[in-house]
């Protein structure tokens, strides 16, 4: 009897040591669960691939396997801007890819987030520094969050006669979020054109500023041609000034659901399956930027 409760014992001591040593797996102290640089919240990102992304785009976000695709889903991206974004906003939920509504005080968590600047700062279009401000506020409140910073003008607010203002206040902007979150990617977008070639609307202008931001950001962070896809790489221009292609405006043939279609050619909002063939170039700007 006592050989056999002291087989007994050991039968439960061995039992016991293969469960305390069969148990959860180590934490990953790899830093394999971090944002890169924030506190809370967001996937992780990579080194990134910094450049320009314009038509080519498109094709390059349609080649990518669905598992790359779906990382930009669990980034923390603010893309702030006006109806034209709505578009591409739309464009993005088409293919599978929405961008949860960013309000007044919201933060910047949960992945992509989308917001109008008339929404989040009452700032109507014309009024690019507003806009500046806005966005920095946003981003300066939610430093710890934001991964991704997604800042697009409208085509109303740069002109002839502001253009060098605005290429100086952007630079100051970027320059601040850089230095208070080094971290931070960017994603830069080349200011919407309208279908109006006059010096009135600004088409020119807007060219300078999308120029501007290439040469300036190339080496550093992605740039979102969208004047190229808005254009067709200048195949649609009248006198050297690039504008929006008719097949890429809202007509009636293609209308936008949240734009309706254009009244007059100083307008330049994207059709709904324009949009939605833009956008992969919009998705493909923000994978390069935390890949």
């Amino acid at each position: 009897m006592s050989r056999f409760l002291i087989l007994l014992f050991l039968l439960s001591l061995s039992i016991g040591l293969f469960q305390c040593g069969g148990g959860d797996p180590e934490p990953d102290n790899s830093g394999n669960n971090t944002n890169n640089g924030s506190n809370t919240g967001g996937g992780t990102l990579g080194k990134g691939q910094p450049g320009v992304v314009g038509l080519a785009g498109v094709e390059a976000w349609d080649k990518l396997a669905s598992s790359e695709k779906d990382r930009i889903k669990n980034w923390n991206a603010l893309f702030l801007h006006q109806s034209v974004g709505q578009d591409l906003e739309e464009g993005c939920k088409a293919n599978g890819f929405p961008f949860d509504y960013y309000g007044p005080n919201d933060k910047t968590d949960g992945g992509l987030r989308g917001g109008i600047f008339v929404d989040v700062g009452g700032i109507a279009n014309g009024n690019p520094s507003e806009k500046i401000r806005v966005f920095r506020e946003n981003a300066t409140r939610n430093k710890d969050l934001l991964q991704i910073a997604i800042f697009k003008f409208g085509y109303a607010d740069v002109m002839d006669d502001n253009f060098e203002k605005v290429k100086t206040e952007y630079k100051a902007f970027v320059d601040a979020l850089r230095a208070q979150s080094p971290t931070l990617r960017f994603v830069h977008v080349t200011p919407p054109l309208v279908y109006s070639t006059t010096s009135f609307e600004g088409n020119a202008a807007k060219m300078k500023v999308g120029q501007w931001m290439k040469d300036t950001f190339k080496n550093t962070d992605v740039i979102f041609d969208l004047q190229e896809l808005e254009s067709n790489n200048g195949a649609c221009q009248q006198n050297n000034v690039w504008r929006i292609c008719t097949e890429n405006r809202n007509t009636a043939s293609d209308p936008s659901d949240v734009n309706g279609i254009d009244s007059s050619d100083g307008q330049g909002h994207i059709g709904k399956k324009a949009g939605q063939r833009i956008s992969k170039a919009l998705l493909m700007s923000i994978y390069n930027a935390g890949k």
